[in-house]
């Protein structure tokens, strides 16, 4: 009895290791996949032109040089795509946050008839591909003579990002409970003072996961400024980036520096807000 026993402990213990080493394994090999191709990009950057032509691969670049990047930083319009780039992603991000707290506020805090359709209508905006409306965003531009601006663009990335900012913080405002406001208003806080001092810290994570998710949209997109904006002083760095590489197609350490240059901010801002970030999209999903 004592062994069968001892037998059975011994196939139970090797069977919980086994269900706690296989899903960690699997997150390993994931993470390799996703990480390796970001790895290798930085890595041919700083790699000289005989390491990145060589037969056999050089994994980590040990004569470093940053040739690579003045190509890319010294190429036609690159400051100027940079300056449009940070404009209207910034705006854009701005302007959603403005709107979408006041209408998440809204939607969480008071009933109204149609409210249900209202919240229905901005999931179904955000599940709406951009790309098939390109041509009458195009025609509406067009008509209102304001090609080759930047203000259709951070208009129309701010509505691009706007569902998905008011859907998050909709669910984070409804977690706040309303006896933390009225308490304030006791306390001798106006309903703005309130507002300010007690529930926007704690939307600090909606906020951050929100932020993160619209500048990662609005920095990567590509088809709209690409028809709206043919100028070239006009355009974004997506569109250089794409033309970059037409020019430079053959150099490819001064290609990977440039693709590097345009994931440095996002990159970035996903370090510095990860945590919050994370934890703003999973309260965001459940709540409300």
């Amino acid at each position: 009895m004592n062994r069968t026993a001892s037998s059975r402990s011994s196939r139970s213990s090797r069977s919980s290791v086994v269900r706690r080493i296989w899903p960690n394994a699997v997150a390993v090999v994931l993470f390799i996949g996703l990480v390796f191709p970001v790895y290798w990009m930085f890595a041919t950057a700083f790699k000289p032109t005989g390491d990145i032509i060589s037969e056999d691969p050089v994994w980590i670049p040990t004569d470093a040089t940053f040739e690579h990047f003045k190509t890319a930083v010294n190429a036609d319009h690159f400051w100027t795509m940079v300056g449009n780039s940070v404009t209207v992603t910034v705006l854009a991000v701005i302007f959603s946050l403005i709107i979408g707290l006041a209408s998440a506020f809204a939607l969480a805090r008071m009933r109204f008839k149609g409210r249900k359709g209202f919240i229905i209508g901005f999931m179904l905006a955000q599940m709406a591909p951009w790309e098939v409306m390109v041509i009458a965003i195009y025609i509406i531009v067009r008509d209102a003579d304001m090609l080759n601006s930047l203000v259709p663009l951070t208009l129309f990335y701010m509505v691009m990002i706007l569902p998905f900012t008011l859907l998050t913080l909709r669910g984070f405002v409804a977690a706040v409970p309303r006896e933390l406001e009225e308490s304030a208003m006791v306390d001798g806080c106006s309903r703005m003072q309130a507002f300010r001092r007690v529930i926007l810290p704690l939307l600090a994570p909606g906020l951050m996961s929100t932020s993160l998710f619209g500048f990662i949209t609005a920095w990567n997109e590509f088809p709209l400024v690409l028809v709206l904006n043919k100028e070239a002083e006009a355009k974004t760095l997506p569109v250089w980036l794409s033309g970059f590489q037409s020019v430079y197609g053959d150099d490819w350490g001064a290609t990977m520096a440039a693709a590097s240059l345009f994931a440095i901010p996002i990159l970035v801002l996903f370090v510095f807000l990860q945590r919050r970030a994370v934890s703003g999209l999973t309260d965001g999903a459940v709540k409300g």
